[in-house]
């Protein structure tokens, strides 16, 4: 039985793909109401799913 890999990000990942943002306007938009709740929150911070994170930037960022 073939096995999904799962794929994460944190918040620096989340910086890097919206343009090497900082790390405040990260936090800024992870906290809003419409960003996905992240999947876990560990001692290095929270991390989400790519999925929901990429889904969330089609929809919500100018390219």
């Amino acid at each position: 039985m073939a096995r999904e890999k799962i794929r994460l990000m944190g918040a620096h990942e989340i910086r890097m793909r919206l343009g090497g943002i900082s790390r405040q306007r990260v936090y800024q938009i992870t906290n809003r109401s419409n960003f996905p709740e992240p999947t876990a929150d560990l001692a290095q911070g929270k991390i989400w799913l790519t999925g929901d994170v990429e889904a969330w930037i089609a929809q919500h960022r100018h390219t």
